[in-house]
């Protein structure tokens, strides 16, 4: 096999897929932990990817490698964007149906709380690394890809970190340091703040979710585009095909830079996976795959992302680790709720079960979204998290890539 010039033992590639099969089993297993109702969930994979870097990377770059030159990082970069192309063109399908209407119907509510919860964390980063510049060894591109990490870890969100990194370039290894300091208090932040709110108001949810059920939220019925899909030409049953024209097109998007900026990889299969997810169709022929293709695919394509991003991240997890950088990841978590929260409750008057769904999508916090499913005990706060996700998601790729370019 031969990669970047250079010739790979084939025990070495063994040795590699052997590795990734180890830390996907053990990071699942750490992920079903549940205590009180709370768990890791997926992220348990990225930790336990994160040790395997710090304690065993010297390992499988000598399994890895004939030569002497190290390609330990190209392998796992390798690994690492399968599975981010299989990751976010997955989302992009999935959010794709709701997300232009939604963004049409319910701008002043889901869209723009999203808007302001991105922001405000973004606002919060750039205060940050301002702050930490004035107590610091570091240059300032490395600082601003550890607090782009830390960012993208806050906010629990896979296609800001991949974005940050692509952004980073070399420095791509502290923007996942930054991401896996953050990402614990990141996941289990917005869990303990969509359990703790309700109790600290005192909220009668049965009240909360009669008006939730009233017609705040989307019907959830699917749109008359993906409905259209079924009398289509199928090119295969899965739509495995249709998925791998997505990916073709979003990377090729994804290449184009405009002076600094440029949509990357993650930003450009999420906008051609959102407009095939739209319309669902190219002329006769079905573009939206099924939707069990597609849960497979995202939930697939994040292991193998955090994998290849937290054992390249955990290589110089101890070297980089400082108790500061996980006190600004919870800060970067905190204020965009408590702001996102007092904005949708005083400002646009929403009501308590609408405002924490829109948070957790806009905090693009799926485990939260769980947590507050069962205790609203309502699926309807599901569909103010779907209105919200979107464009939060959008948004914090374009922030952590920000991030990284006015103070790299």
């Amino acid at each position: 096999m031969v990669l970047f010039g250079e010739t790979l033992k084939i025990q070495g590639v063994t040795f590699l897929v052997f590795s990734v099969f180890v830390i996907a089993a053990l990071g699942y297993l750490l992920g079903r932990i549940t205590i009180k109702g709370v768990n890791l969930g997926t992220a348990g994979v990225f930790l336990v990817a994160l040790l395997y870097g710090c304690l065993l990377y010297n390992v499988l770059d000598k399994q890895l490698m004939a030569g002497v030159v190290s390609y330990t990082t190209n392998a796992l970069k390798v690994v690492e964007n399968i599975g981010l192309i299989l990751f976010v063109t997955s989302v992009g399908f999935i959010a794709g149906p709701k997300f232009f209407g939604n963004l049409k119907k319910n701008f002043k509510t889901y869209i723009l709380l999203g808007l302001i919860i991105i922001v405000s964390g973004a606002a919060v980063c750039a205060g940050c690394v301002l702050i930490q510049s004035n107590f610091t060894d570091l240059s300032k591109p490395e600082l601003a890809a550890i607090m782009a990490g830390l960012f993208s870890g806050a906010l629990t969100s896979t296609p800001a970190f991949s974005a940050a990194k692509d952004a980073a370039g070399d420095l791509a290894s502290l923007v996942a340091v930054g991401n896996g300091i953050a990402y614990i208090f990141g996941v289990i932040g917005v869990v303990l703040f969509v359990q703790l709110v309700p109790k600290f108001m005192k909220a009668d949810m049965a009240a909360e979710r009669a008006k939730i059920s009233g017609g705040d939220a989307d019907t959830g019925e699917e749109p008359t585009e993906a409905k259209s899909t079924k009398k289509l030409i199928e090119i295969d049953p899965f739509g495995i095909a249709a998925f791998a024209v997505a990916a073709i097109l979003g990377v090729f998007f994804g290449c184009f830079k405009f002076g600094n900026f440029s949509l990357t990889t993650t930003g450009g299969c999420l906008l051609v996976a959102l407009v095939l997810g739209h319309f669902g169709k190219i002329g006769p022929v079905k573009m939206m795959p099924s939707t069990q293709t597609l849960k497979v695919f995202r939930e697939f394509g994040l292991m193998l992302f955090l994998i290849g991003a937290g054992i390249a991240g955990g290589a110089k997890f101890v070297q980089y680790f400082e108790a500061i950088y996980f006190l600004y990841g919870a800060v970067m978590t905190l204020v965009p709720m408590i702001i996102g929260f007092v904005f949708a409750k005083y400002v646009l008057k929403m009501h308590l079960l609408n405002s924490l769904g829109s948070i957790t999508g806009g905090m693009t916090s799926t485990p939260a979204l769980g947590t507050l499913i069962q205790v609203s005990g309502t699926e309807d706060v599901g569909s103010a998290y779907a209105a919200t996700y979107p464009i939060a998601l959008i948004s914090v790729v374009l922030c952590a890539q920000f991030v990284i370019i006015l103070f790299g």
